[in-house]
């Protein structure tokens, strides 16, 4: 069973996007998007201090390919 999905910052997920081969394309407000070859849609990450919102997580995950156990994964070793 997967771990439970708890707050993260906004530089842990950007520095997961750029491992996973994602780069920074633009900022419109207090999002950042970043694209990559091959991807059907930019990842778009706010710049909130810390993300409470499991939903914005989750929409990271599934846009950038990977599961959730993946991405625990990456969390921890960034």
């Amino acid at each position: 069973m997967a771990s439970k999905l708890t707050p993260v910052s906004w530089k842990t997920l950007k520095k997961i996007a750029e491992h996973l081969g994602f780069s920074y394309v633009r900022t419109k407000g207090d999002h950042m998007a970043f694209n990559k070859p091959g991807a059907l849609r930019p990842i778009i990450i706010p710049k909130y201090p810390t993300i409470n919102d499991p939903r914005i997580v989750k929409s990271f995950i599934s846009t950038a390919g990977i599961t959730q156990e993946e991405f625990l994964k990456l969390k921890d070793t960034l």
